[in-house]
């Protein structure tokens, strides 16, 4: 008799959650980032768990992220945030893990929420969303602030929003169609020709959707890194930090966009993630099984990969 199939355990590293207070004022200053207002809760997110094989999920605050152009209502707000998925993390032992949010780009209160996060909180790391108010990650004001992360060996989970430039441009189609995809792929280069990420190896940084288009642009990333002024912030060289990221499935579990990130990254550096509660665990899983990815390597993407970033979720 067939012994049945273990169960997935999956970790899910990209799964938003929206406290009250903090729905009301991301609502409040809706900008066209996102198409719709969610409907959230932790029954609501347990229960896609449950339908999804998924065990632990990563909470992180979505698009736009806590930053409105105020720098004490945005301390207020990634203090709320991180307080409110901190009690989650509490009430439902094992089943939830928190990237806290820090309120750029306040530097002085980044670092704060930091020491509060991780010490106090006990965060499993951090998101940034890609861009925070026009400035991408490798920009020089946030240096203090990887440096911070550098040392103390953080995740570094980035989430894509959409530039002032960028937005309404098409009629009916939401900014995060196709900018999020791009303003990935601008903080990864941002990172990269800046110095940041060769300054910065201790940090472990995760992007989101598989990416965005950096895996189809690759060539261009190895041709500008070979600019003198350019090669010199990348001692080791672009591909050995694109290869040392690690990149989430939401919204790409495809053989479309995957396909093109396995000739990039080895297996290793895939981790599962949903992008709930715009997608499903369950829509995600099925569709990582038609992409061609053997058992082995689907174990390591559902659970398995995660536990290397997070081995306090092995128990």
């Amino acid at each position: 008799m067939k012994a049945p199939a273990a169960k997935p355990r999956r970790i899910d590293t990209h799964h938003h959650y929206y406290p009250p207070r903090y729905l009301e004022e991301s609502s409040r200053h809706h900008d066209g980032t996102v198409s719709y207002a969610p409907e959230w809760s932790p029954a609501l997110s347990l229960e896609d768990m449950r339908k999804g094989g998924v065990e632990t999920s990563i909470l992180s605050i979505s698009a736009p992220g806590v930053w409105f152009g105020d720098s004490a209502a945005a301390r207020l707000q990634a203090r709320e945030c991180n307080d409110y998925g901190a009690q989650m993390v509490r009430d439902y032992p094992g089943r939830f893990g928190l990237f806290a949010s820090l309120p750029l780009p306040d530097i002085e209160g980044a670092l704060r929420e930091i020491e509060y996060s991780f010490d106090v909180l006990k965060a499993d790391g951090v998101v940034m969303m890609t861009n925070v108010d026009d400035k991408w990650l490798g920009d020089p004001l946030f240096a203090p602030v990887f440096d911070e992360l550098n040392r103390r060996e953080a995740v570094v989970y980035t989430h894509p929003t959409v530039a002032t430039c960028c937005r309404n441009l098409l009629p009916g189609v939401p900014g995060s169609m196709i900018e999020f995809g791009t303003d990935t792929t601008r903080t990864i280069a941002s990172l990269l020709f800046s110095g940041t990420a060769s300054h910065c190896p201790n940090v472990r940084f995760l992007f989101s959707h598989a990416g965005g288009t950096m895996p189809y642009i690759t060539e261009r990333f190895t041709r500008l890194a070979l600019r003198k002024d350019l090669a010199a912030k990348l001692p080791k060289g672009v591909m050995h930090e694109l290869k040392r990221f690690f990149y989430d499935t939401a919204q790409a579990a495809h053989p479309m966009a995957l396909n093109s990130l396995r000739e990039l990254v080895a297996v290793s550096q895939i981790l599962f993630g949903t992008d709930y509660p715009y997608r499903t665990a369950r829509d995600t899983a099925k569709g990582l099984s038609r992409c061609g990815f053997s058992a082995r390597d689907l174990q390591a993407i559902n659970r398995g990969n995660a536990l290397r970033l997070f081995p306090g979720f092995k128990a």
